[in-house]
């Protein structure tokens, strides 16, 4: 009789998984990192619903949105600066107390019901400003806290919890949404800030880095700016994420729009659709624990263009089954792209500069977002909701399939290199 048998690369990146999650400051930082992006996945459709039923806009809901998009590109590298020369896990912790507190300001005025626009977008620059000091951080204290061998697992594991988060946060927020109200959804996303603090203050950390003379903030960026430019492959995908990025915000501001216009139950269908994405994403981050392509980076390119359906589906089809499969692949596809590219930069960056070189990534990567979430339902106006998620569905597959021309990014090899590790 003939019986299946598991492939020995499954079984080493299961195991893989098992071992990086035996780690204590691992285990601690992402425990803190679920419950945050878990929070930030449930606020996501209660704030543009909150303000969709506040003014019935869809540039009221990219000028709310776009607020904590600048801030975070205004203060990204320095940001990085900071994650490079202070503790980077107490960096995070003054990040989440400050999120905890803006969302949490949100919440309030949400449920006294007198709520203004320029006051959302006020406290959104706040929550921006913080995460532009935490989101550097983040890959260098995956760096601190895990071995060499073990970083492609924990990646893959983060980029696994947040798919599982794409789903589950948007579930409860819509439950949250139909029977108590978005507020309640915004004040759960403020909590999980303070539980992720709780969780990062745990962490026992030695830093390696050395002692780090006073903060010169031109030195660091600069020294950042010659590490990300002597990498083609970097920059060319920074640059493509950027643009992609900014395309990709025409979804968020006129998907709720779409649903509550024209799919069968309103925001519950747009709380399908985030779901199907997160379902995708989780799909993808499974998918990206268990491959080791020989060509990460051209692999990640031409899996990461699905990201760019859920526009065009939802530009085409009028009942929300078709939309959510085109999330559910957009979800795929992001969910493959990130654990790869972050696995290939940790690898190739050293530890010194890893947080500066992450806050360019950053940085790059939000550019754009301020002008897309902004000029979303202005453009809308003269093209009408599908005509503009069709022409930004298309151009971010153009871009995002872009990068494939770059020699370095086609022919980089995973092979090991015992120099490195």
């Amino acid at each position: 009789m003939n019986r299946r048998r598991t492939s020995p690369r499954v079984k080493d990146a299961s195991a893989a998984r098992l071992r990086v999650l035996r780690l204590r400051d691992f285990r601690w930082f992402f425990t803190g990192q679920t419950l945050s992006t878990f929070g930030d996945y449930l606020a996501l459709p209660a704030v543009s619903i909150a303000v969709l039923d506040r003014t019935g806009s869809a540039s009221d809901i990219g000028l709310v949105l776009g607020a904590r998009s600048v801030p975070i590109v205004v203060f990204m590298l320095l940001g990085g600066v900071i994650a490079d020369w202070l503790p980077r896990d107490r960096v995070m912790i003054g990040a989440d107390l400050a999120r905890l507190t803006g969302q949490g300001a949100t919440a309030i005025l949400l449920l006294g019901g007198h709520s203004q626009v320029w006051q959302l977008m006020c406290l959104q620059v706040v929550n921006g400003t913080a995460s532009a000091m935490f989101t550097p951080a983040v890959s260098g204290l995956v760096q601190q806290t895990t071995p060499p061998e073990l970083r492609q697992a924990a990646n893959a594991l983060r980029g696994m919890s947040q798919s599982a988060t794409m789903v589950a946060g948007p579930l409860v927020s819509t439950l949250l949404i139909l029977s108590v109200g978005s507020a309640w959804a915004i004040a759960a996303d403020a909590a999980t800030f303070g539980l992720s603090a709780a969780c990062l203050s745990r962490l026992r950390l030695s830093d390696s880095r050395g002692p780090r003379e006073v903060l010169h903030l031109v030195r660091d960026l600069r020294e950042g700016w010659s590490e990300l430019t002597a990498r083609t492959w970097a920059w060319s995908l920074i640059l493509a994420a950027s643009v992609s990025n900014m395309l990709s915000t025409t979804f968020t501001v006129l998907g709720p729009v779409v649903s509550e216009r024209y799919l069968a139950g309103g925001a519950s269908a747009w709380g399908v659709v985030l779901t199907a994405f997160g379902a995708g994403a989780v799909t993808g981050g499974v998918v990206a624990l268990n491959v080791r392509p020989n060509r990460p980076l051209r692999f990640a390119v031409l899996v990461g263009a699905l990201f760019a359906l859920p526009s065009l589906v939802m530009s085409q089809a009028s009942s929300v089954v078709p939309i959510a499969a085109g999330a559910f692949l957009g979800g795929v596809g992001l969910m493959v792209f990130d654990p790869l590219w972050e696995t290939v930069l940790q690898r190739e960056v050293p530890a010194t500069a890893l947080s500066k070189v992450s806050a360019y990534e950053w940085f790059g990567s939000y550019l754009g977002q301020p002008l897309g979430l902004m000029f979303a339902g202005p453009v809308s106006a003269h093209l009408g909701l599908r005509g503009t998620l069709l022409a930004a569905g298309l151009a971010n597959l153009t871009v995002s399939l872009a990068p494939l021309a770059v020699r370095d990014v086609r022919e980089y090899s995973a092979a090991p290199d015992p120099a490195k590790e």
